[in-house]
């Protein structure tokens, strides 16, 4: 566990591309992390519990046509997989899904799931909660230094992480149905999600869709997809009680983090915990970023400064996107704390 107290958090720069051992602001570039081959798989580990003050984990699964996991479950541990790249072929007792690019799978304690990649160079994020679950699967002696997986099945390691630390389950492979899959649950339960799916609400030049909510997560995490245009820095702020991670899944992402700026291209990932003054700007065109923020005190925030629509896509309109902040400075119960206007435009706005 960490020391530092939100003051000192603030002081932090972000360590950049490599796992910090514990929860301070921190970058990885795609495929900078933790590596370990297993079950014919890349896993590149971005966030262990050490890193995150144990409230949870996430890795990269990076494998060919063919690479599979069998029915299994986690007794304490609620999960999330998104498609980042690829397609693959997702199982829940009795049903199952073809899912591709930007497609998700929602999977509570103790529910048995499965799944088999569809093409080669297909990448999967694991996000689990709370945090311990990849000490669990992983082993140490399948680390290795390679940004991708061996090139022939001979070349593979054969360990396999679900007999480690997962229970294995003799569960019969449904056939896929091409499903709608376009709401989220009302509560805690295995549901899959189309890309752009779940609750939307519409910003001006932009839309988060949650695909997953408090209460489908046991209130461990939500998780929203924002789409949007090219736009300028939001107003600094941060965090008490909550941790705000962001992934890039498209265009162009920059976050001004303690008075640093990092770039955000596809696959990079940047960890701000409770106390981390940040801000973000778009700078390419249609760009989409994943959030994934634990615990679910800040969800809020999306419904009271967007309107609820059922579009896929946002309308266009330049409004500086600081004025919705402002609404809500006198609300002290949503976890935000103003640090100071939105820094200067980056390169290119």
């Amino acid at each position: 566990m960490s020391t530092h107290d939100l003051e000192s958090i603030h002081r932090l720069a972000p360590v950049m591309d490599a796992l910090p051992g514990e929860p301070v602001p921190y970058y990885l570039s795609s495929g900078e992390g933790r590596r370990y081959e297993l079950g014919g798989q890349l896993w590149t580990v971005v966030a262990r519990a050490r890193d995150t003050g144990g409230a949870f984990d996430a890795a990269y699964l990076l494998g060919p046509r063919g690479a599979s996991a069998p029915f299994h479950s986690l007794a304490e541990h609620q999960r999330s997989y998104f498609v980042f790249e690829g397609s693959a072929q997702f199982w829940l007792p009795g049903e199952s899904r073809v899912l591709s690019t930007g497609d998700s799978i929602h999977v509570p304690p103790g529910v048995p799931v499965a799944y088999r990649l569809l093409g080669h160079m297909t990448r999967l994020l694991m996000w689990s909660a709370p945090g311990g679950a990849l000490d669990l699967l992983l082993d140490e002696d399948a680390a290795v230094d390679r940004h991708v997986y061996a090139a022939s099945a001979e070349g593979r390691p054969s360990s396999d992480p679900w007999a480690r630390g997962a229970q294995v389950h003799d569960v019969a492979l449904a056939d896929p149905r091409d499903a709608e899959d376009e709401d989220l649950p009302k509560g805690v339960e295995p549901y899959f999600l189309r890309a752009h799916g779940g609750d939307r609400r519409e910003w001006p030049d932009a839309m988060n869709a949650f695909s997953a909510r408090g209460r489908n997560t046991g209130g461990r995490y939500f998780a929203v997809t924002t789409l949007g245009a090219r736009q300028p820095y939001i107003v600094r702020h941060f965090h008490r009680q909550h941790t705000e991670n962001f992934f890039c899944l498209s265009g162009r992402i920059w976050l001004w983090v303690n008075g640093e700026e990092v770039l955000l291209t596809p696959g990079d990932f940047l960890h701000a915990p409770a106390g981390t003054i940040h801000s973000f700007a778009f700078t390419g065109h249609n760009t989409r970023m994943l959030g994934l923020l634990t615990t679910d005190v800040f969800e809020p925030f999306f419904d009271l400064t967007g309107d609820a629509t059922g579009d896929h896509v946002y309308s266009e309109g330049l409004i500086d996107p600081s004025v919705m902040i402002g609404r809500l400075q006198t609300l002290s119960d949503l976890d935000l704390v103003m640090a100071g206007p939105p820094p200067p435009p980056p390169a290119g706005l």
